[in-house]
């Protein structure tokens, strides 16, 4: 009986929240724009699509979904919006669905991701832009003892986890710009690491941000490491400068020390609306409710990594959506005026 107590009980409580969520849906709409005595069902649907963005995520496991359904969460609760993110396929095909898929108005793409459409769609660059930086993905190249530079890799099996992670399209993307030639392979990055323990696999890539659980809380031999990759020109157009140091992994980098390498951005994306059409005014409102509770997002019970972003880091080779650089120049100009 106990049990079946608290089933109900469960299942009260349940109803209750789910009807207070409606309520709110229904007020939130109410006091945005009163409706007449003779609203109908049609009216009511129309205004709560006039204001919804379809935000494309990414894999369930990673981590685009998890950043777009916090934003989601900010951005839904001042009662204006409604964000709906997306479960896809990755952050490459989410360029894919941002150009073509109806129902997406905006994507959490990686910056390099727009080089496979550069032949399908040559003004890709004029197609897309960015609403902000969110977080770098630093490449990781993670070696056995016997390599010792990257030229020793040459020929030699390299894992670049399963297809669809960004290690899988950005790792051989960079490699080819190195100008070495691998043995590739694509499985999960755990099965691969226990390979390379036993020799069977000289180095894993991963690109993502660190600190990298992997590395941070696993036994490693002596003479396991990261190779450097240094910045220049041949990165200039998708990447950015970075490191890896002891504070990151302090059991496979000495004291002191750091390791050059580069970093994947990764973005949220918008079509370039046709300005003052209603999918452009519908992602100018997210932009004002997103920026304008971005604080909210580096409280307590959000992701920590919230607390690096700079709304007005700079994207690579894209334009920023206009809005978004109207509000950061607006908040520059009522700072400067304090």
């Amino acid at each position: 009986m106990k049990f079946v107590a608290r089933v109900v009980l469960f299942l009260l409580v349940a109803v209750a929240l789910c009807s207070s969520s409606i309520a709110q849906t229904r007020r939130a709409l109410r006091d945005s724009r009163p409706l007449s005595d003779n609203s109908t069902e049609a009216q009511l649907r129309d205004r709560l699509n006039a204001w919804t963005i379809g935000l494309a995520g990414g894999l369930l496991e990673g981590a685009p979904i998890h950043f777009a359904t916090e934003m989601a969460r900010v951005v839904n609760d001042g009662g204006a919006m409604h964000v709906l993110p997306i479960v896809t396929r990755g952050p490459t095909e989410n360029v894919n669905d941002l150009l073509y898929l109806r129902g997406v108005d905006m994507a959490i793409i990686n910056s390099d991701s727009l080089e496979e459409y550069k032949s399908q769609v040559p003004q890709i660059q004029q197609r897309i832009t960015y609403v902000l930086s969110l977080f770098p993905s630093e490449l990781h190249i993670f070696v056995r003892p016997e390599i010792q530079s990257l030229a020793d890799l040459a020929g030699k099996k390299v894992n670049f986890n399963t297809q669809g992670t960004a290690a899988a399209y950005s790792g051989p993307l960079i490699f080819s710009r190195l100008g070495f030639d691998v043995e590739k392979m694509f499985i999960p990055h755990p099965a691969a690491l226990e390979q390379m323990k036993r020799g069977e696999i000289a180095a894993v890539v991963f690109v993502t941000s660190k600190p990298v659980d992997a590395f941070v809380k696993g036994k490693w031999e002596e003479g396991f490491k990261f190779l450097p990759v240094e910045y220049g020109p041949k990165f200039s157009d998708y990447y950015v400068e970075s490191y890896l140091d002891s504070a990151d992994y302090p059991n496979l980098i000495p004291k002191g020390e750091r390791i050059a390498t580069i970093a994947v951005p990764t973005i949220l994306a918008s079509f370039n609306w046709r300005p003052a059409s209603p999918r452009y005014n519908r992602v100018a409102r997210f932009v004002d409710e997103l920026f304008g509770r971005v604080d909210k997002l580096r409280s307590p019970g959000f992701d920590p990594k919230w607390k690096d972003l700079n709304l007005a880091t700079p994207v690579p080779g894209l334009e920023r959506f206009p809005a978004a650089q109207a509000w950061l120049d607006g908040a520059t100009r009522q700072s400067g005026s304090r």
